[in-house]
């Protein structure tokens, strides 16, 4: 009798096909606004002197889209469509998951209308005011009861490595938003922080660093284990240095967050555990991205003709060249260069359109036909010519930011004999913009990729239809 109820549950997939396709919506707009900015950067009056145009309103309107739309959306569609298979169990609380997707939505919607209209905390990566980070809390904890419910009615002993990422990835970030949203309200859409001065910036930092380490990596990484052993139809490469991986990313990646504040008001004392967390952080980081390539052993063949195994390969490049740059840049002495300059938007470009953004669109790739219920996306020579456009963006767009960054802290470090500045301000940013014209057209061609992928995504869901896919029977004694 068990048997048969068994084989009569199916996977709740609805959600995870929602999600997958508002990953590549979000990722689209979020994408656009990143241009539109970068070309107010290159000509200002481009803003055209609308206020909600101006850069500084529609710059976190775009960081909040890539990172919690785009990414967002990315991470609840895996982790829900992973956790299912990985445990052998449906998702705990179909209601329960619906919600997480409309009140996410929601908060999407509040924020891109909010933030045009200046409604903002002033936080990095958390400018939304406090009614809206309730709404996230409440979504957040929805997620981590569903998640953790379908962990905990497993039909499999073992709790394989992704949902150990995704779930600390969901109990990290639950952390960091409420200690870093704390805040006194002062009307319907203005608060206070709870903190103030030096105390506030390290809080910050410590969410803002760690809102890359959890949601940014943990998260995707959590991706990384599941799908490039899946798409190559190879085991992972080492399962011990994946928990090693795990428990090392883990403990070290809460202390990096103060290398963000070298050379401000912040104790000398505190900046250098930052510096030397950030250095460690170098090896488990590694290890994780070795672990992952070297899925591939025996199986290198498969990159020639899989543009999906590509794209996932590629952005674990991606992710060890960050994870190597950021260590150094957190070094004080090259700090002192980097700092303030464009070589820092570089960095986290080449961790977001490289790592993030890559894993993510491979990840989609691979789940969208199987949820529609096709043998693979309505067309792979599109998924070429996506992996192509974007790659090209991506190696312009940072080659660009690395080079005018380099140049800005020798211009303004440079003095004569006297003592006198050898550059005024305006000369540096004179010189940087035929880079600032490069990063355009590398936006303008990772864009161009996501518009391929969008188009893509919706002849496979109109092709195909909606699948449901049975829990795998298991024996009557297990």
């Amino acid at each position: 009798m068990a048997f048969a109820n068994q084989q009569a549950t199916v996977y709740n997939d609805t959600v995870v096909r929602q999600f997958a396709i508002m990953t590549v919506v979000w990722g689209v707009v979020g994408m656009l606004v990143g241009v539109i900015i970068a070309a107010q950067l290159t000509w200002p009056e481009l803003n055209l002197g609308i206020p909600w145009l101006s850069y500084g309103r529609l710059r976190p309107l775009h960081t909040n889209a890539v990172i919690f739309a785009f990414g967002g959306c990315g991470l609840f569609a895996a982790a829900y469509y992973v956790v299912q298979r990985t445990c052998q169990v449906r998702l705990f609380g179909d209601k329960l998951a619906a919600f997480t997707f409309w009140g996410w939505q929601l908060v999407i919607l509040a924020a891109a209308i909010s933030l045009p209209l200046g409604y903002t905390q002033g936080k990095e990566y958390a400018e939304l005011e406090w009614p809206i980070d309730i709404l996230i809390t409440l979504v957040w904890v929805t997620f981590a009861i569903v998640f953790f419910g379908t962990v905990g009615t497993r039909k499999v002993k073992h709790i394989y490595v992704a949902n150990w990422f995704f779930g600390a990835f969901i109990l990290a970030v639950a952390i960091l938003h409420l200690v870093n949203s704390a805040a006194i309200p002062a009307g319907f859409m203005k608060s206070y922080s709870a903190y103030a001065g030096v105390q506030d910036a390290m809080v910050q930092w410590w969410y803002g660093h760690n809102a890359v380490g959890f949601f940014l990596t943990a998260g995707f990484l959590g991706m990384m284990y599941y799908f490039i052993p899946k798409q190559a139809g190879r085991p992972v490469y080492s399962y011990r240095l994946s928990i090693v991986h795990f428990w090392a990313l883990i403990f070290t990646y809460m202390w990096a967050g103060p290398h963000h504040l070298h050379y401000t008001a912040l104790p000398d004392w505190t900046q250098s555990v930052g510096m030397v967390f950030s250095l460690i952080l170098l090896a488990p980081s590694w290890g994780g991205m070795i672990n992952g390539i070297m899925t591939l052993s025996g199986a290198w063949h498969k990159l020639r003709d899989d543009p999906i195994l590509r794209f996932l390969i590629v952005s674990l490049s991606f992710y060890g060249m960050s994870t190597f740059e950021g260590p150094m840049m957190s070094i004080k002495t090259v700090n002192a260069l980097s700092h303030y300059t464009d070589w820092t938007v570089g960095h986290v470009h080449s961790g977001a359109l490289g790592w993030v953004g890559l894993v993510t669109m491979g990840s989609m790739y691979y789940l969208i036909p199987k949820l529609f219920g096709q043998k693979q996306m309505y067309s792979v020579k599109a998924i070429e010519v996506h992996f192509w456009t974007a790659t090209i963006g991506i190696v312009i767009y940072i080659a660009a930011m690395w080079i005018a960054g380099v140049m800005q802290g020798l211009m303004w470090r440079a003095i004569n004999p006297d003592g006198t500045l050898t550059y005024t301000f305006v000369e540096s940013v004179k010189a940087t913009f035929p880079f600032y014209v490069l990063r355009l057209l590398g936006g303008l061609l990772y864009l161009t990729g996501m518009l391929i992928m969008l188009w893509n995504t919706l002849k496979t869901a109109t092709a195909g239809r909606a699948v449901s896919v049975n829990v795998p029977a298991v024996t009557a004694h297990a």
